[in-house]
């Protein structure tokens, strides 16, 4: 079986913070600028190539630059996955982080704060939230990182960017293990999906159903269950080729995402089992999340 090895940063790291507006690009750059990070708003993707050239003739001069960039020119936006491309073939090395979240929580945003979507026009905000989202789907997908802030206040965002870019040593695989109840709809920012609903519910066992996942009764009911020990092992082992390629590949986090149905019993039983023995593993971090837990 293989084994991930840590990959230290180049010496001199790029990262491009993009998204959807109103999910928290301005956080994430004030995050940024704390840990240490020379911060760059608003710059043309075009121009990227042309400062890390000009950092790479100044040894010393920055070692941690972020670019954020937004929509507020269509044309540089629709230039950028040809701009990525430059990148890519001048020999840098960059990480590309996209901020998202629901429609309905954006409208709010902009409601709350009083200003118009920069690309609504004469509409909707909700006209501009779908012509941006229409926009950046390409540059999504493209990403390495994708941070729903659906959930996150601005504390909360400023503590994820603080974990996933503040190591200066070598860098791990950071391994995210949410539970969740299909019933409250999946996860948008998850990598990998696992339905566990064939194992059978402890919410029809009337001295379970109070109970949760991190139970010792509610646990052991599905960890013994038929097929739970068989599907962990296995998904575990399937793990290990892809999370091995993302070392390759460079890519630092990714999302696992556990559901059934509501996110209250099996689980989170299987996630903090997926959990502690993917935790074994050389050069990954796991993390724990139970997003729906408490909702029941």
């Amino acid at each position: 079986m293989s084994q991930l090895t840590p990959q230290k940063p180049p010496e001199n790291e790029l990262l491009i913070v993009t998204g959807m507006s109103g999910a928290g690009r301005t956080t994430v750059a004030h995050a940024l600028e704390d840990m240490g990070w020379y911060v760059v708003e608003g710059m043309p993707p075009e121009l990227i190539t042309t400062m890390m050239d000009l950092i790479a003739r100044n040894p010393g001069s920055v070692e941690k630059l972020a670019v954020v960039l937004d929509v507020r020119s269509r044309r540089l936006y629709s230039n950028m996955r040809e701009s990525l491309a430059s990148i890519e073939a001048a020999g840098i090395t960059y990480r590309l982080l996209f901020l998202d979240a629901s429609d309905e929580l954006l409208v709010r945003r902009f409601e709350h704060g009083r200003r118009p979507h920069p690309l609504q026009g004469d509409g909707r905000i909700l006209d501009g939230i779908r012509a941006e989202r229409d926009l950046l789907k390409d540059v999504k997908s493209a990403a390495e990182v994708v941070i729903d802030t659906r959930d996150l206040n601005v504390h909360g965002l400023a503590a994820a960017v603080n974990e996933l870019f503040s190591e200066d040593g070598p860098v791990t695989l950071r391994l995210n293990v949410m539970s969740f109840g299909f019933k409250y709809g999946v996860p948008a920012d998850a990598n990998f999906l696992a339905d566990v609903r064939f194992i059978p519910n402890p919410h029809w066992v009337p001295e379970l159903r109070p109970y949760t996942g991190q139970d010792p009764k509610v646990r052991d009911f599905v960890l013994v269950n038929e097929g739970a020990g068989e599907f962990i092992e296995r998904y575990v082992e399937a793990l290990h080729p892809v999370l091995e390629g993302y070392r390759r590949e460079n890519k630092h986090y990714a999302t696992l995402a556990v559901g059934c149905t509501g996110g209250k019993h099996r689980s989170v039983a299987i996630s903090e089992e997926l959990a502690r023995r993917l935790d074994q593993i050389p050069g990954v971090t796991v993390n724990v999340v139970h997003r729906d837990l408490g909702r029941e």
